[in-house]
């Protein structure tokens, strides 16, 4: 199915172009883009939400993988001579590089729904030089990302994305906004990376293999989901219950139980060093 613009959405890229003028209009607004701010856009498509980003912020620096779409957003916004396209994979693009004057970015895109869930992961480990994100995700991609203990969404993308920021679900955008419409709902998120994480942990590394770890056998009690990291009696001297499942421990338990590997790692570490002495 073509639209206006006359290009074919491409099913590998996941292109679902946004047309609804009342969506894109609210989007916007959400984001609330100042002259001054330095913004990047995901996947600008055929340039819906660029243009009203335009409009206000002159600026504007887009990542765009299909190469197709490049000339057209090229030809259309012809008249804003800072605006900068980087032909890019964004799962594989460096954000960093694009910050000025240590001036804090600001994320936007209607995120292809086949990449969505490591793009994010991809974003968060960049939350260091972001000031917020908007998001248009699938809908049930932005309740994952905001889901509490004991809800059947909460998993790693939720847990991680609320170690690095604080999550806002905004509002649900139905099919017909796009063009091809998809099979399923949309929403749009805000991320806003904490100043100070709540709940720091001593190796990240290790905070994110207890939580994959844990995850993987979500189904199981803790003490058979991480059996291979931690002992039954381990949990309970940490105050954790070992028959609780993975999905009803809060993001501080997790920390605790990550640093208290990294305390037996370090202590490891010592050993090694004294013995090799």
């Amino acid at each position: 199915m073509s639209n206006k613009g006359g290009h074919q959405a491409r099913k590998r890229f996941g292109q679902n172009f946004l047309h609804d003028p009342g969506v894109i209009e609210r989007i916007v607004r959400s984001i609330n883009p100042k002259p001054d701010d330095a913004i990047v856009e995901i996947g600008p498509g055929l340039g819906a939400l660029t243009e009203e980003i335009l409009a206000v912020n002159p600026t504007l620096q887009v990542v765009e993988l299909d190469r197709d779409l490049i000339p057209v957003l090229r030809t259309k916004f012809f008249n804003y001579p800072e605006f900068r396209i980087h032909e890019s994979d964004a799962l594989k693009f460096d954000f960093s590089q694009l910050v000025q004057d240590g001036k804090p970015l600001r994320i936007v895109g209607n995120l292809p729904y086949n990449i969505s869930t490591p793009l994010i992961f991809h974003l968060l480990e960049q939350a260091g030089v972001v000031k917020d994100m908007h998001f248009m995700l699938q809908k049930e991609v932005v309740q994952r990302l905001a889901a509490m203990p004991g809800d059947n969404n909460y998993g790693r993308l939720g847990i991680m994305a609320q170690y690095f920021c604080k999550v806002q679900p905004l509002f649900e955008v139905g099919p017909g906004a796009f063009r091809p419409a998809p099979k399923v709902d949309s929403a749009i998120v805000r991320l806003v990376p904490h100043q100070q994480l709540p709940h720091p942990a001593k190796e990240l590394g290790l905070l994110q293999s207890v939580v994959r770890t844990a995850f993987n056998a979500r189904r199981k009690t803790l003490r058979k989901a991480l059996g291979g990291l931690v002992t039954a009696e381990q949990l309970q001297a940490l105050g954790i219950n070992d028959g609780l499942r993975p999905e009803n421990l809060t993001l501080a338990d997790y920390v605790t139980i990550a640093d208290f590997l990294a305390d037996q790692k370090s202590a490891h570490d010592d050993v090694q060093d004294v013995s090799n002495d």
